[in-house]
């Protein structure tokens, strides 16, 4: 993005609904008036500007496309306690159904950068033969088991779960929950791996059935909610309407089958699944795993998240819930790319 038109978003971020001579004015730059109005019909087809009014009359302001992008100082956003911060505490019917469809969720300085590191990835793979990307696929399907586990409160070391995992060995100390949730993500994995058109297209009962595999024997109930969850460290609240869930899901699949960006599906499997709480439990978990079968389907490289600290991944996600704001989370996710192309391929 151009620098005057960051001033100018920074500016209307303080005073919406100023006019073009306003914002000339109150931005005190030394680009003439025609510069300033060029700039502001370019923000206003990347969708990052609204509009009220016609002619003179005319008004701008940040659009709700551009809320979802602006980058956010997640550890001052945190600073403030969680009855202290201005949330949107209910599920955004808008967000899925009007804004999303119209947001490039990725800059073209960071498609470019994925591109780069996926063209990376398949010269490594191509380089490999198939007993070597076998290992290497194993060995992130590994970490992919003990990290996704690790977020939501497993305490199984990588070394504990590469030993359960390859030798069936469950870790002193431990609970046999924490051993089949382990299981489970493994096996759901090597499922996907082969069965890569599985989650292709995303469907609401295919979501299900990986949903269905990753909490086996962990008491959780299987299929859409019809009541009520919390979630603790805040207080956004998602839906209890089974109905309403099942269209949100449904939606959240037509809306990643129309996007034609392998990056920006993956991302949206990543959020959204989380967003909208379908399940009892295991909603971060199943979104992990379907995010991934998304990229390992069209060929991409997948992502492990074992560098990614669980505290930091809550927060991006609870940045995403409580604004709808998926900056934190984006950057999680170029930076895991980039990751696990450069550690196991």
């Amino acid at each position: 993005m151009k620098k005057l038109e960051q001033i100018i978003l920074a500016y209307l971020e303080n005073n919406p609904l100023s006019s073009s001579k306003d914002i000339c004015d109150g931005i005190q730059s030394n680009n003439g008036y025609a510069t300033i109005k060029r700039n502001l019909n370019s923000l206003i087809e990347k969708n990052y500007l609204s509009i009220e009014g016609s002619g003179r009359s005319t008004k701008y302001r940040i659009s709700n496309s551009y809320a979802i992008i602006v980058p956010v100082d997640i550890d001052a956003y945190f600073k403030q306690e969680i009855d202290e911060r201005k949330i949107q505490n209910s599920f955004n019917f808008k967000l899925i159904a009007e804004i999303l469809p119209k947001v490039s969720l990725f800059s073209p300085e960071e498609i470019q950068k994925l591109q780069l590191l996926q063209k990376k990835f398949e010269e490594n793979i191509n380089a490999l033969n198939h007993s070597q990307y076998e290992k290497e696929l194993e060995r992130l399907s590994i970490d992919l088991s003990w990290k996704s586990s690790q977020i939501e409160g497993n305490t199984y070391s990588l070394l504990e779960t590469e030993r359960l995992l390859k030798d069936k060995l469950t870790a002193d100390g431990k609970t046999q929950e924490e051993a089949s949730m382990l299981l489970n993500h493994k096996e759901t994995i090597d499922f996907i791996i082969q069965h890569p058109d599985y989650l292709n297209p995303i469907k609401v009962s295919r979501i299900e059935d990986i949903h269905s595999m990753l909490i086996k024997e962990l008491g959780v109930k299987r299929n859409i909610r019809n009541h009520r969850v919390g979630i603790s460290g805040t207080n956004y609240v998602p839906l209890d309407n089974d109905y309403q869930i099942t269209e949100a899901l449904n939606q959240i699949c037509d809306l990643v089958n129309a996007n034609q960006n392998v990056f920006e599906k993956a991302l949206l499997l990543l959020v959204l699944l989380s967003y909208l709480q379908a399940f009892d439990d295991g909603n971060k978990r199943t979104a992990r795993i379907v995010s991934n079968a998304c990229l390992i389907y069209y060929k991409h490289c997948p992502i492990s998240f074992r560098t990614v600290d669980a505290i930091e991944y809550k927060k991006a996600m609870l940045l995403f819930y409580e604004q709808n704001n998926i900056s934190a989370f984006k950057n999680l996710f170029i930076d895991q790319f980039e990751f696990a192309v450069n550690t196991y391929f």
